[in-house]
């Protein structure tokens, strides 16, 4: 009898062998596939005291997900692949979060991006924040980002004032509704809404002081919107700009800032009413026997727009792109990580789910410590090698025929034992 069970064994053992080969084999062109591996353990029966005699074998099956697949580059931006350890975060219909390396997402009727499987790609709507839990993510919609503006926050001059300048009579300053400058330039800023405003800088040189904190050569510096206040009427912003007389630079305050920078400007009603507040850096400005000249005049923002693309960075930060060349970051594409990820329970679609025997999720940012980074426009091929299946195959069918011939032989010494009477 233990002859037949032994071979019994065998056959039940090769043949979970073949339904892994199969399995295999079926998905050697699904996106993300992990080969599933077999492994074989003897089985033995021992009683206490006495030698332990053979009772077979069992064979179990194990994903090997920790495994790497081909990164094949596509033409679509939203098809993702994971170079290295990690997960993508999804959502089924039911809303039950899962684990995958199916990265081939397009956007469905509504925007969302989903992929082959039909679950639901899941990222933060607040770009470079980490994430550490599931409570700060949705899913990712492409559709909702059209026609955005963005208002103007921070700009940077650096600009050469003319040392040998005439100085500009106190009551002829811009600052007190005159109309005396020294010299001028001009800049666009953008409103909450989108619109442009014209800035007009003037520069006053207002001669000589004694600090602090030692004797400067001081210019006056007014912002003027032509459109609601011209020169003449009252400034959008005055800064006073103290230079060294040695060399030019802009003086440092107390050695901890700069004199005169940043230059806070309100365009359009300020931080209220769909104006903004734009902080101007001057910490490059310089005063030299030179005619005056503008290196570098820049102030962020951008009118509204309508969606032209987006990119996915190897961090999974999604930026979204505009016709008027803005760039806008939409969401952060978050990578997940456990401890044993060949314990994963699988699920239909090639994706996973978290137990006790994986260990808890870990979240981190692609790229990180432990962590892949994000492939756009490429796909991760299934891990499953035909040639190497085939020949399992082969091997798996030689010894299932074996072990049916060891029970063949059993059977035919338990019929010659029925048969002694």
């Amino acid at each position: 009898m233990s002859v037949l069970n032994s071979a019994v064994s065998g056959m039940q053992a090769n043949s979970n062998w073949l339904s892994n080969i199969s399995q295999n084999v079926a998905n050697s062109n699904s996106t993300g596939y992990k080969e599933i591996g077999t492994d074989f353990s003897a089985l033995v029966d021992q009683s206490p005291g006495e030698t332990s005699a053979g009772a077979g074998v069992a064979s179990s099956s194990r994903s090997l997900n920790a495994a790497q697949g081909q990164i094949e580059t596509t033409s679509t931006t939203t098809d993702l692949a994971i170079q290295g350890p990690g997960f993508f975060v999804v959502q089924d219909a039911g809303g039950n979060t899962l684990l995958t390396r199916d990265g081939s997402f397009v956007p469905d009727a509504s925007g969302n991006l989903i992929n082959a499987a039909g679950y639901y790609l899941m990222g933060s709507a607040t770009p470079n924040v980490p994430v550490n839990s599931l409570a700060q993510l949705g899913k990712i919609n492409v559709e909702g980002a059209a026609d955005a503006a963005s208002a103007s926050t921070t700009g940077n001059l650096i600009a050469n004032l003319p040392s040998g300048a005439a100085v500009v009579a106190a009551g002829n300053l811009p600052s007190v509704g005159g109309t005396g400058y020294t010299s001028t330039t001009t800049m666009v800023a953008y409103d909450g809404l989108g619109n442009p405003h014209t800035l007009d800088v003037y520069f006053s040189n207002t001669g000589a002081t004694g600090g602090p904190p030692a004797t400067a050569d001081t210019w006056e510096m007014d912002v003027f919107d032509p459109a609601t206040s011209p020169l003449g009427g009252t400034p959008l912003a005055t800064q006073t700009l103290e230079f060294n007389p040695t060399n030019g630079a802009l003086f440092a305050s107390n050695g901890s800032a700069t004199d005169g920078s940043p230059m806070t400007i309100q365009v359009a009603g300020g931080a209220t009413a769909g104006g903004a507040t734009v902080s101007l850096n001057l910490s490059s400005m310089t005063q030299l026997a030179a005619a005056f000249g503008v290196n570098s005049s820049t102030i962020d923002g951008n009118p509204p727009g309508s969606l032209t693309g987006l990119s996915i960075g190897p961090n999974g930060l999604l930026s979204f792109q505009y016709a008027n060349g803005a760039t806008q970051a939409g969401y952060t594409i978050p990578l997940v990580k456990v401890p044993s990820p060949d314990d994963l329970t699988s699920a239909l679609g090639n994706a996973y789910l978290a137990n006790d025997q994986s260990g808890p999720m870990q979240f981190g940012t692609a790229g990180a410590t432990g962590l892949g980074s994000i492939a756009s426009s490429s796909l991760e091929q299934s891990t499953v090698d035909l040639a190497t299946e085939l020949t399992s195959m082969v091997e798996a069918q030689a010894s299932y025929q074996a072990n049916s011939k060891v029970f063949q032989t059993g059977s035919d010494l338990l019929s010659i034992l029925n048969n002694l009477k």
